[in-house]
This record gives structure tokens, C-alpha cells and sequence, in this order.
């Protein structure tokens, strides 16, 4: 028979051929557009969108959200829970164009329903990039992020949203009470 081969050194091959595959995907998603912020914590969850090399949204579902776990390291991530869903996941989506430039996509955060979001991509110097717009106070923004005051023991005191009118790059807010 053949001699053993350390258990160590097949992990460290699997892992090997798994390394191309993995950061060729991940090549192909934007990995923030947008962020949730809370009040309890430094950690974030963001919204990401997976593209095709013409950076054109992939599948039917395409926008993403995962957690950032800033409690834990800079890197550190972890995906959504199916709990998690209610608050930070969506009620809608639909991808509404895709062409060899990019395309659009219209979700709707289950915390913001009467709040659809338009995530828009396309490529600019090689590389796939990503805004997401909807109504600020009435004016139309590119959306940067969403402030949750959260509210002891359970719930949310209110909502923040933050981002830069598209008319002329002015920084606005709105804070909106469930």
C-alpha cells in the first residue's frame, strides 16, 4: 500500500483549489452599497449585489445582506439569519434590466416597505460598482445608510436614513418613527 499522507496537508490542498473559486466570485460581487447601523452595537449589516463580468446583476435575487461584525475584528462577517429576516431582510425584489453595462434592480427592505430601494450597477475604470437610491425627506438620494435607534428591551425607537441628493450632492437625512 501507499504511505499515509498527513491529514494537514489534504485540508491545506482542498483549501488551495478552493482559493480560485472563491475570490473569482468574489471578484463578481459588489460587496457594499448600503449599510444598516444600529444602536447596540458597532456591527452593520450590508447590502451587496452579485454581478456578471459586464457587472450586470446575476439571477433573480441578486441583492444581498450579510452582517460585518465589527465586534469581533474589521473583517469578520457572518451571514444572515433566518430570524434576521423580519428586520433586516426584503419584502420585494425584482430585477428590472440587465444589459452588457449593468442593470437595475428594486428592493424593498422588510423594515421599509414603503420605501423601495433602486440598486443600480455598471462598470466605471474595470470595475463593477453600485448605487442604491430612493426618497430622502422627499428628495431623491443616493442612500448610504440606515441609522436603527433600537429600543430597550425590544424594538426601534426609530430610523435614520442618510444619504446625497442626487440633484446636488447635499448630505440629507430623515429620521422616521414606526
Amino acid at each position: 500500500m501507499g504511505q499515509a499522507v498527513p491529514f494537514a496537508w489534504v485540508l491545506g490542498a482542498a483549501a488551495a483549489l478552493l482559493v480560485p473559486f472563491a475570490h473569482a466570485g468574489a471578484e463578481r460581487d459588489v460587496r457594499s452599497v448600503f449599510f444598516v447601523a444600529k444602536s447596540e452595537n458597532r456591527n452593520q449589516v450590508h447590502y451587496g449585489v452579485h454581478v456578471d463580468p459586464g457587472c450586470a446583476p446575476v439571477g433573480p435575487a441578486p441583492v444581498f445582506g450579510y452582517w460585518r461584525m465589527f465586534e469581533h475584528g474589521p473583517l469578520a462577517t457572518e451571514p444572515l439569519l433566518a430570524r434576521e429576516t423580519r428586520a433586516y431582510g426584503f419584502s420585494g425584489e425584482r430585477v428590472l434590466a440587465k444589459d452588457p453595462e449593468g442593470g437595475r434592480v428594486l428592493v424593498v427592505l422588510a423594515a421599509l416597505e414603503r420605501r423601495p430601494i433602486l440598486v443600480e450597477t455598471h462598470s466605471t475604470g474595470g470595475a463593477c460598482v453600485a448605487t442604491a437610491t430612493t426618497a430622502i425627506g422627499g428628495i431623491p438620494a443616493s442612500l448610504s445608510s440606515v441609522f436603527a435607534q433600537l429600543r430597550w428591551p425590544f424594538g426601534v425607537d426609530s430610523l435614520t436614513l442618510t444619504g446625497r441628493a442626487l440633484a446636488d450632492g447635499r448630505i440629507v437625512r430623515e429620521r422616521i418613527a414606526p
